[in-house]
């Protein structure tokens, strides 16, 4: 790889960390050919962008970035093979990994997963990932929350108004 494409491909990887609040570090090692286009055409159809890139071209991207971001955390976990997946839903690529991964698989293996500042190391943590509510679930989960309350006020005073224009109207058929 030639200075120039190793430049490039360091700008490309920024712009992606740039663009997205998630990204995962997957190991894609002894996945065949056939098993890595599966994995490609599965990110695809998701809207996951995939790339596998040199740890050391990873690194540097990450370092041209703001330090605020605490990406330094996701460095150690930069050895052997790296496949990089970029998403605008937090737990879609975890979710896409562990449907890929059915069947017995064992890669691709998670080595960490940036969410929105906060780091994840290990493929143990694959099972917590993709169970991440997304912003919309988390958004419909609060809005019936506070919907309740007033369904349950609006359902009582509904019903004991019923109640109380029942008694008046038995009163004043006695009076």
């Amino acid at each position: 790889m030639t200075r120039d494409q190793k430049t490039a491909a360091i700008a490309e990887l920024k712009e992606l960390f740039e663009q997205t609040s998630f990204f995962y570090f997957a190991d894609p090692t002894t996945l065949t050919a056939v098993q890595t286009n599966k994995l490609r055409r599965k990110c695809f159809e998701q809207g996951i962008t995939m790339r596998v890139a040199k740890n050391t071209l990873i690194r540097k991207a990450l370092e041209a970035l703001p330090e605020e971001k605490n990406y330094s955390g996701v460095f150690e976990s930069l050895h052997g093979q790296t496949a990089v997946f970029f998403a605008e839903v937090a737990n879609l690529p975890a979710r896409m990994i562990k449907d890929f991964r059915e069947g017995g698989k064992e890669k691709p293996a998670i080595k960490a997963a940036y969410i929105d500042g906060s780091i994840y190391i290990g493929d143990d943590q694959l099972k917590t990932l993709a169970s991440l509510k997304t912003k919309e679930e988390l958004l419909g989960e609060l809005i019936g929350l506070l919907q309740s309350p007033m369904s349950n006020l609006i359902g009582a005073l509904k019903s004991g108004g019923n109640t109380v224009a029942g008694l008046l109207k038995t009163l004043e058929e006695r009076g």
